[in-house]
């Protein structure tokens, strides 16, 4: 089935500019694309924490910038991109809208995960004084994490599609009562001045994101002591206390969940999709049984991705 083109575009070491992708559809399933384009793809524009958290994580690989989240699942399973870096949840905001409806959706697999302390500058035009700024633009979360600063001055906050996509409105519009909050990266891009730094309410702010990937890259524990993380999605069957049921495998086996989270599917409510985390390889005896003892109990059990755990996963 033919859609709209994906509106991501190829990274520059230059000041961006707005490339049109050529049109391609979503590949039927069993296709395989095995190009390589050295690519991550990332929701947001240049200089967005998702772009920080590419060069971080992956400083050899190209960022590939896409309009929506489900341009960048979208992007890897077409082989515009190699890898995708995808926001899952944030140590205030919570867990990000549409994400965990996607990846059981989607044909990609994750291969790794990353956290990053997630860091706020206000920026301006060059010159622009602090009593001139009368709105101030970003993405819904980091408005909500920096709302101190945002009342304590009576700015108007106004909502963007990401953070550095408000930095390039902010450059583009040329209003001196504009302002951004965005990463510093977009300050050096867009050529913003930073007038104040770290303005998020809390320094708690951190951000997981997980590598997603067409191939399944199930890692292997290289000691006894490496932490590794199984993600997984199932639906429970309909049956009295037939989550408390699928769960007590997990329990009697000793194994630590570190995330349970319920999603309606399909507009019911009594349609109810479960995410879960866990520590441990599915290779474990303990995982294994308690994964089994979760299909007896359980329907379209689907491990998503096996991988190493991020060294700030045991400090937060």
């Amino acid at each position: 089935m033919s859609r709209s083109p994906i509106p991501c575009r190829s990274a520059s070491t230059r000041r961006p500019t707005w490339k049109k992708p050529a049109a391609y559809s979503r590949p039927e399933r069993g296709t395989k694309v095995t190009a390589k384009t050295n690519r991550i793809s990332f929701q947001g524009d240049f200089g967005a924490n998702s772009d920080m958290a590419c060069r971080d994580m992956f400083p050899s690989m190209e960022p590939l910038p896409c309009q929506t989240f489900e341009d960048a699942f979208l992007a890897v399973e077409n082989g515009e991109a190699d890898l995708g870096m995808i926001p899952i949840e944030n140590t205030i905001a919570g867990r990000v809208a549409d994400i965990h409806h996607l990846l059981p959706e989607s044909r990609l697999h994750i291969v790794g995960e990353y956290f990053m302390p997630i860091r706020f500058q206000l920026m301006v035009l060059p010159g622009v004084r602090h009593d001139e700024i009368r709105t101030v633009h970003s993405h819904i979360h980091a408005l909500g994490q920096c709302r101190k600063i945002v009342r304590a001055n009576r700015w108007k906050p106004i909502v963007a599609g990401d953070t550095a996509g408000a930095a390039k409105l902010v450059s583009e519009t040329g209003d001196r009562s504009m302002a951004a909050l965005a990463p510093r990266l977009a300050a050096d891009l867009y050529g913003l001045e930073i007038i104040a730094e770290n303005v998020e309410d809390t320094d708690s702010n951190v951000t997981r994101f997980v590598v997603l990937s067409r191939e399944e890259q199930r890692t292997t524990r290289k000691s006894n002591d490496e932490l590794i993380i199984t993600t997984f999605v199932f639906n429970v069957r309909n049956i009295p206390a037939a989550l408390y049921k699928a769960m007590g495998g997990f329990a009697t086996n000793g194994i630590n969940m570190t995330k349970l989270e319920s999603y309606q599917l399909g507009g019911k409510f009594v349609a109810t999709q479960f995410y879960a985390d866990i520590e441990g390889h599915p290779d474990d005896e303990g995982v294994r049984h308690a994964m089994d003892e979760l299909r007896f109990f359980s329907e379209n059990v689907r491990i998503l991705g096996t991988y190493k755990a991020h060294p700030m996963r045991g400090v937060l």
